[in-house]
């Protein structure tokens, strides 16, 4: 879980992922139901945080899930790149296993999202790959997002295209809210968020979901 970042666009005082939807409900809580699904499950589930010192703040607030998975705190190496690609490879070397990128202001919601993460994770072992996705028509908020043209056969939804924030959204009409790799194929996940690198998704296996909001950009 990258949370290193400045969250400029979100122009709030405080870390985006903070934000309160309720009553003792910030955002990370919610970004975070799926991974909780999975230590509930009896996975053994270890969350590495990327962070830097601006995020004391959300370091104290995952202090409540500390009886719930094991955390893990990386700070963002400024050798590799400084945004979301630099803080996964920051991160790569404290995985082990199956490796999801979980982002603090995507959340997932509405029909199929219930066990999503850990569908995602058990389908790795088909093509390496899979994704967390929602159906999206929207040029703007696909321009925003991981965009995918996800086909569909059957009960099985497979990634045929993927890009990062495309230009030209059109031929695109989903795109993701989380990605799962297997151990294997781990290293290359920050090819998933550079600009100009070739997305390893295409065969990937789409989980979809109803709704996904990314609380950064408001798209959702």
């Amino acid at each position: 879980m990258p949370c290193a970042g400045f969250g400029t666009r979100f122009e709030a005082p405080y870390s985006k992922e903070l934000h309160s939807l309720a009553p003792g409900v910030t955002v990370l809580d919610r970004s975070l139901e799926t991974v909780v699904e999975l230590a509930e499950s009896g996975l053994d589930v270890r969350l590495v945080v990327v962070i830097r010192s601006h995020k004391l703040d959300t370091i104290r607030y995952l202090a409540r899930y500390a009886d719930t998975f094991r955390l893990v705190f990386v700070y963002q190496d400024e050798s590799f790149e400084p945004g979301l690609d630099g803080a996964i490879r920051s991160a790569l070397p404290m995985t082990r296993g199956p490796v999801a990128l979980v982002l603090p202001d995507i959340v997932i919601s509405g029909a199929g999202s219930a066990g999503s993460l850990l569908g995602a994770l058990r389908r790795t072992g088909e093509s390496g790959w899979s994704v967390v996705a929602a159906e999206e028509r929207d040029p703007d908020r696909l321009r925003q997002m991981g965009a995918l043209a996800v086909v569909e056969d059957g009960d099985v939804a497979t990634v045929k295209a993927a890009t990062e924030k495309p230009a030209d959204p059109s031929g695109f009409n989903a795109f993701w809210g989380i990605v799962a790799a297997a151990e294997q194929e781990a290293h290359r996940l920050p090819d998933v968020v550079s600009a100009g690198a070739e997305s390893p998704l295409p065969g990937a296996v789409a989980c979809m979901v109803e709704t996904i909001t990314n609380y950064n950009t408001a798209a959702g």
